[in-house]
């Protein structure tokens, strides 16, 4: 039976209460997401990760398959909270689990840095789903790691 976004329990823990397992978890999931499936070749592991929430969605065997990480304010944009690193495996994709980690991600991101707009930076082919989300462009497009990008605040 295919997962759907509704039974996908959340969880959100800081790094320090990650068990080995579940970075070893996160690091492979971001690792398969961004740098197979869309070759894009980069240091994953930038010294974010130790100041970072991690909101993690897990399948019915407990396998992290959606998956946040909500970084606090000035971490790395002055005055906004943001969230990165933003993806779900491919056994939930076209579920409505994008959509319900966001919600999430946003709803967990005030609830623990408090009220900051967050700002993030976004990959140009995912505007449409971040604005569904209130989240507005601002300045111009650039390419990071090879993708096309565009900064994008919620207030």
């Amino acid at each position: 039976m295919k997962q759907t976004a509704l039974t996908i329990p959340f969880e959100c823990i800081p790094f320090e209460q990650l068990s080995l397992h579940q970075l070893y978890a996160i690091m492979a999931l971001r690792q398969q997401v961004f740098m197979i499936e869309q070759t894009c070749y980069y240091l994953d592991a930038d010294g974010m990760d130790q100041k970072a929430w991690h909101l993690m969605g897990m399948d019915q065997e407990g396998n992290i398959v959606a998956y946040a990480r909500l970084l606090p304010p000035g971490t790395p944009f002055d005055g906004y909270t943001s969230i990165g690193r933003v993806l779900t495996a491919h056994s939930v994709r076209r579920t409505g689990a994008g959509k319900v980690l966001l919600e999430q991600a946003i709803e967990r991101t005030s609830g623990i840095f408090g009220d900051y707009p967050i700002q993030i930076s976004a990959q140009c082919y995912l505007l449409h789903f971040y604005r569904s989300f209130g989240f507005v462009e601002v300045g111009a497009e650039y390419l990071e790691d090879g993708i096309p990008h565009i900064h994008m605040i919620r207030e």
